[in-house]
Protein backbone atom coordinates (compact mmCIF):
# COMPACT_ATOMS: atom_id res chain seq x y z
CA UNK A 1 0.00 0.00 0.00
CA UNK A 2 1.17 3.55 -1.07
CA UNK A 3 1.51 6.32 0.86
CA UNK A 4 -1.27 8.16 -0.42
CA UNK A 5 -4.70 6.45 -1.16
CA UNK A 6 -8.05 7.88 -2.62
CA UNK A 7 -11.69 6.48 -0.92
CA UNK A 8 -14.61 7.83 -2.09
CA UNK A 9 -18.11 7.96 0.26
CA UNK A 10 -21.27 9.24 -1.80
CA UNK A 11 -24.49 10.43 -0.32
CA UNK A 12 -25.66 13.79 0.77
CA UNK A 13 -24.98 13.25 4.57
CA UNK A 14 -20.79 11.64 4.31
CA UNK A 15 -19.89 9.42 6.74
CA UNK A 16 -15.91 10.94 6.53
CA UNK A 17 -13.51 8.46 7.66
CA UNK A 18 -10.53 6.51 6.52
CA UNK A 19 -10.23 2.56 5.69
CA UNK A 20 -6.37 2.98 4.34
CA UNK A 21 -4.35 0.40 6.53
CA UNK A 22 -0.49 1.98 5.75
CA UNK A 23 -0.67 5.64 5.07
CA UNK A 24 1.03 8.59 6.66
CA UNK A 25 -1.23 12.00 5.33
CA UNK A 26 -4.99 10.65 3.36
CA UNK A 27 -6.96 13.17 1.93
CA UNK A 28 -10.70 12.69 2.30
CA UNK A 29 -12.37 12.69 -1.29
CA UNK A 30 -16.08 11.81 -0.90
CA UNK A 31 -16.42 12.44 -5.09
CA UNK A 32 -13.62 10.80 -6.21
CA UNK A 33 -12.31 13.04 -8.19
CA UNK A 34 -8.50 13.33 -8.41
CA UNK A 35 -8.07 17.06 -7.46
CA UNK A 36 -9.74 19.07 -4.94
CA UNK A 37 -12.66 21.55 -5.98
CA UNK A 38 -15.63 23.56 -4.20
CA UNK A 39 -17.96 20.94 -5.03
CA UNK A 40 -15.92 18.33 -3.22
CA UNK A 41 -15.21 20.00 -0.03
CA UNK A 42 -18.98 21.15 0.84
CA UNK A 43 -19.77 19.42 3.78
CA UNK A 44 -22.84 19.37 4.98
CA UNK A 45 -23.67 19.31 8.57
CA UNK A 46 -24.99 16.00 10.36
CA UNK A 47 -22.53 14.07 8.25
CA UNK A 48 -20.95 11.36 10.71
CA UNK A 49 -17.49 11.56 11.64
CA UNK A 50 -15.49 8.67 12.35
CA UNK A 51 -11.31 8.74 13.79
CA UNK A 52 -9.83 5.79 15.20
CA UNK A 53 -7.20 5.67 17.81
CA UNK A 54 -4.33 6.99 16.74
CA UNK A 55 -5.71 9.13 13.63
CA UNK A 56 -6.52 12.37 13.54
CA UNK A 57 -8.65 14.13 11.60
CA UNK A 58 -7.54 17.87 10.07
CA UNK A 59 -10.60 20.31 8.78
CA UNK A 60 -8.82 22.98 6.74
CA UNK A 61 -11.08 25.90 6.27
CA UNK A 62 -9.30 28.39 3.28
CA UNK A 63 -10.62 31.92 4.67
CA UNK A 64 -9.72 35.69 3.73
CA UNK A 65 -7.94 36.41 6.60
CA UNK A 66 -5.86 33.07 6.32
CA UNK A 67 -6.11 29.32 6.59
CA UNK A 68 -7.69 27.85 10.18
CA UNK A 69 -7.79 24.15 11.28
CA UNK A 70 -10.31 22.41 13.60
CA UNK A 71 -8.25 18.86 14.60
CA UNK A 72 -10.28 16.15 16.00
CA UNK A 73 -8.05 13.23 17.61
CA UNK A 74 -9.21 9.70 18.02
CA UNK A 75 -11.07 7.83 18.89
CA UNK A 76 -13.84 9.84 17.73
CA UNK A 77 -17.33 8.79 16.19
CA UNK A 78 -20.45 11.18 15.86
CA UNK A 79 -21.93 13.97 13.54
CA UNK A 80 -20.18 17.18 12.49
CA UNK A 81 -21.74 19.84 15.53
CA UNK A 82 -20.15 23.22 16.33
CA UNK A 83 -19.44 21.69 20.29
CA UNK A 84 -16.82 19.56 18.50
CA UNK A 85 -15.62 22.29 15.82
CA UNK A 86 -14.63 25.48 17.24
CA UNK A 87 -13.36 26.56 14.14
CA UNK A 88 -16.80 26.15 12.32
CA UNK A 89 -18.69 28.24 15.33
CA UNK A 90 -17.14 31.35 14.57
CA UNK A 91 -17.23 31.04 10.37
CA UNK A 92 -20.60 29.48 10.14
CA UNK A 93 -23.18 32.12 11.53
CA UNK A 94 -26.51 30.09 13.17
CA UNK A 95 -28.82 31.63 10.20
CA UNK A 96 -27.81 28.68 7.89
CA UNK A 97 -28.99 25.99 10.73
CA UNK A 98 -27.16 23.40 9.85
CA UNK A 99 -28.64 23.41 6.43
CA UNK A 100 -25.94 24.86 4.32
CA UNK A 101 -22.41 23.30 3.64
CA UNK A 102 -19.14 24.10 4.24
CA UNK A 103 -16.14 24.29 2.49
CA UNK A 104 -13.00 22.34 4.17
CA UNK A 105 -10.62 20.13 3.05
CA UNK A 106 -10.42 17.03 5.37
CA UNK A 107 -6.82 15.09 5.85
CA UNK A 108 -6.77 11.62 8.45
CA UNK A 109 -2.83 11.69 9.26
CA UNK A 110 -1.61 8.45 10.60
CA UNK A 111 0.31 9.01 14.99
CA UNK A 112 0.76 5.08 15.41
CA UNK A 113 2.14 3.35 12.02
CA UNK A 114 5.17 3.77 10.26
CA UNK A 115 5.38 4.66 6.95
CA UNK A 116 8.63 2.88 5.02
CA UNK A 117 10.15 4.95 2.25
CA UNK A 118 12.71 3.51 -0.17
CA UNK A 119 15.63 5.56 -2.31
CA UNK A 120 18.34 5.04 -4.94
CA UNK A 121 21.36 7.15 -6.11
CA UNK A 122 22.15 6.13 -9.24
CA UNK A 123 25.97 6.31 -10.12
CA UNK A 124 28.28 9.07 -9.35
CA UNK A 125 32.14 9.38 -9.17
CA UNK A 126 33.95 9.45 -5.74
CA UNK A 127 37.68 9.87 -5.63
CA UNK A 128 40.29 8.58 -3.22
CA UNK A 129 42.17 11.44 -1.84
CA UNK A 130 45.56 9.74 -2.88
CA UNK A 131 44.70 9.01 -6.40
CA UNK A 132 42.62 12.30 -7.52
CA UNK A 133 42.68 11.08 -11.01
CA UNK A 134 40.56 8.36 -10.71
CA UNK A 135 36.99 9.14 -10.15
CA UNK A 136 35.02 5.95 -9.11
CA UNK A 137 31.42 5.60 -10.16
CA UNK A 138 29.47 4.24 -7.41
CA UNK A 139 25.71 3.70 -6.41
CA UNK A 140 23.95 3.52 -2.97
CA UNK A 141 20.15 2.06 -2.50
CA UNK A 142 18.39 2.18 1.17
CA UNK A 143 15.77 2.78 2.74
CA UNK A 144 13.90 5.10 5.65
CA UNK A 145 11.22 4.28 8.59
CA UNK A 146 9.39 7.37 9.41
CA UNK A 147 6.65 8.22 11.53
CA UNK A 148 4.31 11.54 12.76
CA UNK A 149 4.63 12.46 16.36
CA UNK A 150 3.96 16.01 16.34
CA UNK A 151 0.87 16.98 13.93
CA UNK A 152 0.78 20.16 14.52
CA UNK A 153 4.48 20.90 13.67
CA UNK A 154 4.11 19.04 10.41
CA UNK A 155 0.85 21.09 9.52
CA UNK A 156 2.79 24.36 10.26
CA UNK A 157 5.52 23.38 7.88
CA UNK A 158 2.93 21.79 4.92
CA UNK A 159 -0.26 24.14 5.20
CA UNK A 160 -1.95 20.68 4.29
CA UNK A 161 -4.22 22.95 1.41
CA UNK A 162 -4.13 21.17 -1.35
CA UNK A 163 -1.77 18.90 -0.01
CA UNK A 164 -0.63 15.72 -2.06
CA UNK A 165 1.48 13.05 -0.13
CA UNK A 166 3.25 12.05 -3.82
CA UNK A 167 4.82 15.53 -3.92
CA UNK A 168 5.71 15.22 -0.37
CA UNK A 169 7.34 11.61 -0.69
CA UNK A 170 9.41 12.75 -3.85
CA UNK A 171 10.87 15.44 -1.80
CA UNK A 172 11.82 13.05 0.62
CA UNK A 173 13.64 11.26 -1.66
CA UNK A 174 15.16 13.78 -3.27
CA UNK A 175 16.87 15.02 0.19
CA UNK A 176 17.81 11.51 1.03
CA UNK A 177 19.80 11.28 -2.51
CA UNK A 178 21.32 14.87 -1.84
CA UNK A 179 22.57 14.23 1.63
CA UNK A 180 23.37 10.42 0.73
CA UNK A 181 25.44 10.87 -2.15
CA UNK A 182 27.29 14.31 -1.04
CA UNK A 183 28.28 12.40 2.59
CA UNK A 184 29.73 9.37 0.70
CA UNK A 185 31.45 11.65 -1.70
CA UNK A 186 33.70 13.56 1.03
CA UNK A 187 33.78 10.10 3.42
CA UNK A 188 37.16 9.24 1.92
CA UNK A 189 38.92 12.49 2.59
CA UNK A 190 37.20 13.00 5.94
CA UNK A 191 37.18 9.61 7.42
CA UNK A 192 40.40 8.56 5.65
CA UNK A 193 38.66 5.38 4.24
CA UNK A 194 39.71 3.98 1.15
CA UNK A 195 36.96 4.13 -1.74
CA UNK A 196 37.33 0.27 -2.46
CA UNK A 197 36.65 0.08 1.27
CA UNK A 198 33.34 1.46 0.82
CA UNK A 199 31.65 -1.67 0.46
CA UNK A 200 32.54 -3.23 3.27
CA UNK A 201 32.40 -0.61 5.45
CA UNK A 202 28.16 0.26 4.97
CA UNK A 203 27.42 -0.23 8.83
CA UNK A 204 30.23 2.00 10.32
CA UNK A 205 28.97 4.69 7.30
CA UNK A 206 25.38 3.79 7.88
CA UNK A 207 25.40 4.77 11.73
CA UNK A 208 27.76 8.09 10.22
CA UNK A 209 25.00 9.05 8.09
CA UNK A 210 21.46 8.81 10.35
CA UNK A 211 21.72 11.07 12.49
CA UNK A 212 22.22 13.45 9.72
CA UNK A 213 19.21 12.23 7.81
CA UNK A 214 17.37 12.76 11.35
CA UNK A 215 18.06 16.06 12.05
CA UNK A 216 17.05 17.07 8.51
CA UNK A 217 13.62 15.15 8.44
CA UNK A 218 12.70 16.13 11.51
CA UNK A 219 13.54 20.44 11.01
CA UNK A 220 12.69 20.47 7.20
CA UNK A 221 9.97 17.74 6.58
CA UNK A 222 8.30 17.65 10.33
CA UNK A 223 8.71 14.04 10.38
CA UNK A 224 10.34 11.78 13.08
CA UNK A 225 12.63 9.01 11.51
CA UNK A 226 12.49 5.57 12.95
CA UNK A 227 15.42 3.76 11.41
CA UNK A 228 17.70 4.61 8.39
CA UNK A 229 18.89 1.58 6.58
CA UNK A 230 21.65 1.93 3.61
CA UNK A 231 21.37 -1.49 1.94
CA UNK A 232 23.80 -1.34 -0.63
CA UNK A 233 27.11 0.82 -1.64
CA UNK A 234 28.57 -0.65 -5.29
CA UNK A 235 30.75 -0.17 -7.87
CA UNK A 236 30.54 -0.02 -11.06
CA UNK A 237 33.11 -2.35 -11.48
CA UNK A 238 33.84 -2.49 -15.72
CA UNK A 239 34.45 0.90 -15.94
CA UNK A 240 38.47 1.68 -16.62
CA UNK A 241 38.60 4.06 -13.46
CA UNK A 242 37.46 1.10 -10.61
CA UNK A 243 40.10 -1.58 -12.56
CA UNK A 244 43.14 1.63 -12.56
CA UNK A 245 42.48 2.00 -8.45
CA UNK A 246 42.33 -1.38 -8.01
CA UNK A 247 45.78 -1.71 -9.57
CA UNK A 248 47.87 1.50 -8.33
CA UNK A 249 46.25 0.55 -4.71
CA UNK A 250 47.92 -2.90 -4.97
CA UNK A 251 50.62 -1.62 -6.20
CA UNK A 252 50.98 0.70 -2.98
CA UNK A 253 49.65 -2.10 -0.63
CA UNK A 254 53.07 -4.32 -1.97
CA UNK A 255 54.89 -1.73 -1.30
CA UNK A 256 53.52 -1.17 2.72
CA UNK A 257 54.35 -4.89 3.20
CA UNK A 258 57.66 -5.02 1.62
CA UNK A 259 58.88 -2.12 3.87
CA UNK A 260 56.63 -3.32 7.14
CA UNK A 261 58.40 -6.83 6.29
CA UNK A 262 61.69 -4.80 6.07
CA UNK A 263 61.22 -3.31 8.99
CA UNK A 264 60.07 -6.63 11.40
CA UNK A 265 63.15 -8.47 10.25
CA UNK A 266 65.25 -5.77 11.27
CA UNK A 267 63.38 -5.59 14.64
CA UNK A 268 63.79 -9.02 15.14
CA UNK A 269 67.81 -9.06 14.58
CA UNK A 270 68.27 -6.20 17.30
CA UNK A 271 66.74 -8.56 19.50
CA UNK A 272 68.52 -11.39 18.98
CA UNK A 273 71.73 -9.31 18.50
CA UNK A 274 70.93 -7.83 22.00
CA UNK A 275 70.23 -11.53 23.99
CA UNK A 276 73.63 -12.21 22.81
CA UNK A 277 75.71 -9.48 22.76
CA UNK A 278 77.77 -11.53 25.30
CA UNK A 279 78.53 -14.14 23.24
CA UNK A 280 79.31 -12.04 20.13
CA UNK A 281 81.98 -10.24 22.42
CA UNK A 282 83.32 -13.68 23.44
CA UNK A 283 83.45 -14.66 19.91
CA UNK A 284 85.51 -11.35 18.48
CA UNK A 285 87.65 -11.30 21.78
CA UNK A 286 88.18 -14.97 21.44
CA UNK A 287 89.55 -14.72 17.59
CA UNK A 288 91.95 -11.50 18.95
CA UNK A 289 93.58 -14.14 21.44
CA UNK A 290 94.18 -16.34 19.31
CA UNK A 291 95.70 -14.45 16.54
CA UNK A 292 97.95 -12.94 19.29
CA UNK A 293 98.78 -16.35 20.67
CA UNK A 294 99.83 -17.41 17.40
CA UNK A 295 101.73 -14.75 16.23
CA UNK A 296 103.74 -15.01 19.90
CA UNK A 297 104.07 -18.70 19.77
CA UNK A 298 106.12 -18.74 16.59
CA UNK A 299 108.51 -16.94 18.91
CA UNK A 300 109.60 -20.58 19.61
CA UNK A 301 110.76 -21.04 16.34
CA UNK A 302 113.50 -17.87 16.42
CA UNK A 303 116.94 -19.53 17.18
CA UNK A 304 119.13 -17.49 19.44
CA UNK A 305 122.15 -19.08 19.66
CA UNK A 306 122.98 -17.42 15.88
CA UNK A 307 125.29 -19.00 13.76
CA UNK A 308 122.46 -19.05 11.18
CA UNK A 309 121.48 -22.66 11.77
CA UNK A 310 118.03 -23.93 12.02
CA UNK A 311 115.13 -23.27 13.93
CA UNK A 312 115.56 -25.38 16.44
CA UNK A 313 113.35 -25.45 20.09
CA UNK A 314 113.37 -22.14 21.78
CA UNK A 315 112.52 -22.28 25.33
CA UNK A 316 112.41 -18.67 25.33
CA UNK A 317 109.85 -18.89 22.79
CA UNK A 318 108.23 -22.06 24.42
CA UNK A 319 107.37 -20.22 27.65
CA UNK A 320 106.17 -16.91 26.25
CA UNK A 321 103.05 -19.32 24.27
CA UNK A 322 102.67 -21.11 27.45
CA UNK A 323 102.03 -18.10 28.88
CA UNK A 324 99.79 -16.33 26.48
CA UNK A 325 97.57 -19.73 26.30
CA UNK A 326 97.08 -19.61 29.61
CA UNK A 327 96.30 -16.46 29.81
CA UNK A 328 93.76 -16.27 27.13
CA UNK A 329 92.44 -19.45 28.77
CA UNK A 330 92.16 -17.57 32.12
CA UNK A 331 90.68 -14.77 30.49
CA UNK A 332 87.64 -16.78 27.98
CA UNK A 333 87.08 -18.51 31.60
CA UNK A 334 86.37 -15.17 32.77
CA UNK A 335 84.38 -13.83 30.32
CA UNK A 336 82.05 -17.14 30.20
CA UNK A 337 81.75 -17.00 33.51
CA UNK A 338 80.36 -13.26 33.67
CA UNK A 339 77.49 -14.66 31.52
CA UNK A 340 76.64 -17.46 33.66
CA UNK A 341 76.43 -15.14 36.70
CA UNK A 342 74.07 -12.59 37.35
CA UNK A 343 75.60 -9.53 38.67
CA UNK A 344 75.85 -9.16 42.06
CA UNK A 345 72.49 -6.74 43.68
CA UNK A 346 73.45 -3.47 44.93
CA UNK A 347 73.96 -2.86 48.27
CA UNK A 348 70.85 -2.35 50.17
CA UNK A 349 70.20 1.29 50.89
CA UNK A 350 70.21 2.32 54.60
CA UNK A 351 67.39 5.01 55.08
CA UNK A 352 65.39 6.24 58.33
CA UNK A 353 62.18 7.88 59.36
CA UNK A 354 62.71 10.32 61.78
CA UNK A 355 60.06 12.28 64.00
CA UNK A 356 59.99 14.67 67.14
CA UNK A 357 56.85 16.23 68.75
CA UNK A 358 54.76 13.92 66.43
CA UNK A 359 55.85 15.63 62.99
CA UNK A 360 57.22 12.84 60.93
CA UNK A 361 59.19 12.89 58.16
CA UNK A 362 61.65 10.82 55.84
CA UNK A 363 63.33 8.20 54.91
CA UNK A 364 66.62 10.10 55.11
CA UNK A 365 70.04 8.30 54.22
CA UNK A 366 72.72 8.32 56.93
CA UNK A 367 74.51 11.03 54.71
CA UNK A 368 71.54 12.89 55.12
CA UNK A 369 71.53 12.39 58.52
CA UNK A 370 74.57 13.41 58.98
CA UNK A 371 74.25 16.72 57.40
CA UNK A 372 71.57 17.72 59.09
CA UNK A 373 73.48 16.89 62.20
CA UNK A 374 75.87 19.28 61.09
CA UNK A 375 72.91 22.22 60.58
CA UNK A 376 71.41 21.51 63.68
CA UNK A 377 68.50 20.10 61.89
CA UNK A 378 68.95 16.37 63.51
CA UNK A 379 69.64 15.37 67.09
CA UNK A 380 70.10 12.27 69.44
CA UNK A 381 66.21 13.24 70.91
CA UNK A 382 64.74 12.61 67.78
CA UNK A 383 63.23 8.99 67.57
CA UNK A 384 64.00 7.15 64.53
CA UNK A 385 62.58 3.93 62.66
CA UNK A 386 63.69 1.90 59.27
CA UNK A 387 62.31 -1.29 58.21
CA UNK A 388 62.96 -3.96 60.38
CA UNK A 389 62.87 -2.31 63.47
CA UNK A 390 59.87 -3.33 66.36
CA UNK A 391 58.67 0.45 66.86
CA UNK A 392 60.50 3.79 67.35
CA UNK A 393 64.13 4.24 68.93
CA UNK A 394 65.41 8.22 70.15
CA UNK A 395 68.45 8.27 68.32
CA UNK A 396 71.06 7.96 71.04
CA UNK A 397 70.14 4.26 71.65
CA UNK A 398 70.63 3.07 68.02
CA UNK A 399 74.10 2.18 67.46
CA UNK A 400 74.03 2.30 64.05
CA UNK A 401 73.74 5.85 64.15
CA UNK A 402 76.30 6.33 66.74
CA UNK A 403 78.53 7.42 63.10
CA UNK A 404 75.90 9.64 62.45
CA UNK A 405 76.88 11.85 65.45
CA UNK A 406 80.37 11.33 65.52
CA UNK A 407 81.39 13.86 62.80
CA UNK A 408 80.79 16.99 64.82
CA UNK A 409 82.31 20.17 63.07
CA UNK A 410 85.50 21.62 64.16
CA UNK A 411 85.05 24.86 66.39
CA UNK A 412 85.06 28.34 64.50
CA UNK A 413 88.24 29.68 64.04
CA UNK A 414 89.21 32.23 66.85
CA UNK A 415 88.85 35.87 65.75
CA UNK A 416 91.54 38.04 64.92
CA UNK A 417 93.77 40.16 67.21
CA UNK A 418 92.72 43.66 67.33
CA UNK A 419 94.88 45.75 65.48
CA UNK A 420 96.60 48.61 67.21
Amino acid sequence: MGLFSSKTEGGMMDVIRCDEQEYLVWKWRPSGEATSTKKENAIRWGSSLRVKDGEVAVFVYKQKDGVLQDFIEGPHDDIIKTSNFPVISSIVGLAYAGKSPFQAEVYFMNLSGNIQVKFGIPYFDVFDPRFLDFGVPTAARGSITMNLTDYKSFIKLHRLINFEIEDFTKQIKDALTKYVKSFITNLPAEKGIPVLQLEKKILEINDLIEPIIKNILEKDYGVNLKRFDLSTIEFDKESENYHELRRVTAGLQTKKMEVELDIDLKDKTMQVEAKNIDVFKIEKQTEVLKTAAENLGNMGNVNLGGGGGGGGLNPVGLMVGMGIGGAMGNQMGGMMNNINQPSPPPPPVIAYHISLNGQQSGPFTLDQLKQFVQSGQFTKNYHVWKEGMAGWELASNVQELAIVFSVVPPPPPPPPPPTV
